[in-house]
């Protein structure tokens, strides 16, 4: 089914040893670093002797100082102090020589942030909290002081999490101090921190910063737009690094890469956001063979050792199987339920609205098997299958279910003979008590709909409690050989670029881009994480005149938008290649967070919006003036009133 790439997959193909550092030394295709410096020194420079995850049973009479917030009291015997690395426990000393001191640690409120000192004991016998890693021990306060003191919040803080989404990112402040959110930030900066170790280090990337404040670029999503204090004209925020990293290799760097900040206007989605981080590569004199090895390679190097092994090279699909057996170009392997063809079983059944798909353009018949389907769906779950599959896709949806006696329960039934039947159950693969799900119509959207069907059969069956996808494993998958143009939706007699307009052709297709551009496939690589593109890349046109020709004949775009890198590429462009992983995703992915909101610090809502300041804001017209801007004020009174 799929493809592996057969070449050295050596890592050292990428990097003249020369170059190699004495430290960075490559085993068995595995990285190992050998770090300069022992494990990270987390109380220097500050007021704290230790922190308030770090003490053991080993450390009883230590005289420590520690600093935090008050998680909560209790019976003024003792309170538990948190930081961003543990909880300890302090016993409240109960002699009335120290009454000022229980004072301080009983009146101040819970969330106050205090810095103590005092002795570590061991806890008395018996009252050992093993669920926590200082469990062993207690500090016996000796002094304490109320650094700040906090107010009284808007609800408990352990029951914040349980609060809805918007009151967590009106108080991200608060929210940032979970558990959750500071285990998903931190392994995210070590995670890329490991990168660059990988890509500077090991294998000469330069790290370069490019600019923020640009121009639009013709096609693809929608930009930010930023005025300037010149009359009607405008900067854009890019959506990408694209065009600066192309310039890059055009300028002999060789090798880049950038922890990239990105903009689109465009809504949010549980993995999107209006600003979102990927790591951005690009290099030289590199096929796409080379790219995915390079990206396999960096992800095992960086990858969480919680999380286990990552097992090299990822299996390979091209865009028209992965649609073809999945119904998307982004497949979730962790669970089978393929699309089927079974156009050859019912291509002789006398039903006229079968022969009708048939018999149209990519005429087929397709199908789905939902496993164990008739213990756990309803009839109100195979309804809202198809009016899901009718609203999406304008695509009719059929079942047929196989019930304990061999009898097939169906509309389609009357139309079938007992051999037709029994060939129909042979090719989906249907055992008893599993429903099958039919399409008729043009392959890719009969394929496309099965594929949202598959996905939506799933978590149906998840919700019933069915184990369908193993919320542990990693399933990577590279989508390769995908069509270079699609028809634009809205005026089909156009196309648009599928990913971007700087994709080169694959050679092989490279001579009807001049007669059927239609047909032709480019080089272009996604790279797919459990039915979620996490990275996309292509190898770039290096050649000005094939650039001017897909801008201007083809895309039918503007090519002087695009001046100054059709001049660059005729100045000694050398053949190169990149791709971005998206790091949030990436990210959500691995600590299987319900929304990418969930590693990033400080998110923006659904609607675009930062809660927490309420941005974005009004200005005055005094404050726009110097822009040329002029806001039609009803219209935005009107919105305000809608809000």
């Amino acid at each position: 089914m799929h493809k592996m790439r057969l070449f050295n997959r050596s890592l050292s193909l990428f990097l003249p040893g020369r170059v190699l550092k004495p430290w960075c030394k490559c085993i068995s295709s595995t990285w190992t670093f050998h770090a300069a410096a022992g494990p990270a020194d987390l109380n220097r420079f500050v007021a704290r002797t230790k922190t308030c995850g770090e003490l053991r049973s080993a450390d009883v009479g230590q005289e420590v100082t520690l600093c935090g917030w008050i998680q909560y009291q209790r019976q003024g015997l003792f309170v538990v102090l948190r930081d961003f690395q543990g909880l300890t426990q302090i016993l409240i000393p109960q002699d009335e020589t120290d009454s000022p001191l229980k004072k301080i640690l009983c009146d101040t409120p819970v969330e106050s942030v205090v810095r103590v000192t005092g002795k570590v004991v061991s806890r008395p016998p018996g009252q050992a909290n093993p669920r926590i890693p200082t469990g062993e021990i207690e500090v016996k306060a000796e002094t304490a002081e109320v650094l700040n003191s906090c107010k009284k919040l808007p609800f408990e803080m352990k029951d914040f999490m349980k609060k809805n989404e918007a009151l967590r990112m009106q108080y991200r402040y608060l929210d940032l101090r979970s558990f959750q959110l500071q285990h998903n930030l931190r392994l995210r900066s070590q995670m890329v921190m490991r990168m660059r170790e990988y890509l500077c280090n090991c294998y000469g990337f330069v790290d370069v910063e490019t600019p923020t404040l640009f121009k639009r670029t013709p096609g693809g999503a929608k930009e930010f737009v930023v005025p300037s204090r010149e009359p009607g004209k405008f900067y854009s925020l890019p959506q990408s690094p694209q065009q600066f990293k192309q310039l890059l290799m055009i300028g002999g760097l060789d090798r880049y890469f950038q922890v990239a900040r990105c903009y689109r206007d465009e809504g949010s989605k549980p993995d999107r956001q209006p600003e979102f981080t990927q790591i951005d590569i690009e290099m030289s004199f590199v096929d796409q063979a080379g790219i995915q090895a390079l990206i396999e390679g960096l992800l095992q190097y960086s990858w969480p050792k919680e999380k286990g092994s990552l097992e090299i090279p990822f299996p390979s699909i091209s865009y028209s199987e992965a649609l073809a057996l999945y119904g998307t170009d982004k497949p979730d392997t962790r669970f089978g339920m393929k699309i089927v063809d079974v156009s050859h079983v019912l291509s002789n059944v006398e039903a006229g609205f079968l022969q009708k798909s048939l018999s149209g353009p990519e005429g087929t018949v397709k199908a789905i098997c939902i496993p164990q389907g008739a213990r756990h769906l309803q009839n109100k779950d195979l309804e809202s299958l198809r009016e899901l599959a009718k609203s999406q896709f304008n695509q009719e949806i059929m079942h047929f279910i196989l019930r304990s006696d061999g009898t097939v329960k169906s509309q389609l039934s009357r139309y079938l003979n007992e051999e037709q039947k029994l060939e129909l159950i042979r090719t989906a693969q249907a055992s008893t008590d599993d429903v099958v799900l039919l399409a008729a119509g043009a392959h890719k959207k009969v394929c496309s709909a099965l594929g949202k069907m598959r996905l939506e059969s799933a978590d149906l069956l998840e919700e019933k409690g069915v184990a369908l996808r193993d919320s542990s494993a990693f399933h990577f998958w590279w989508v390769v050989d995908f069509p270079l143009f699609l028809l634009n939706e809205e005026n089909p007699t156009k196309l648009e670029s599928a990913h971007h307009p700087f994709t080169a052709p694959l050679p092989s297709d490279e001579h009807l881009l001049y007669t059927e551009p239609a047909k032709v496939r480019g080089q272009h690589y996604d790279l797919v994480l459990n039915g979620s593109e996490i990275g996309g890349g292509s190898i770039r046109i290096h050649s000005a005149k094939q650039q001017r020709f897909i801008l201007q004949s083809v895309l039918k775009e503007d090519s002087e938008l695009l001046s100054h890198l059709l001049e660059a590429l005729e100045s000694g462009a050398p053949p190169h290649g990149g791709i971005a992983l998206g790091l949030d995703r990436l990210i959500c992915l691995i600590v299987g967070a319900p929304s990418i909101r969930d590693v990033i610090a400080f998110p923006k809502s659904l609607k675009g919006r930062d809660l927490m300041s309420s941005a974005p804001d009004y200005l005055t017209p005094e404050e726009l003036e110097p822009y040329h801007i002029q806001v039609s004020w009803p219209s935005v009174q009107a919105e305000a009133s809608s809000n």
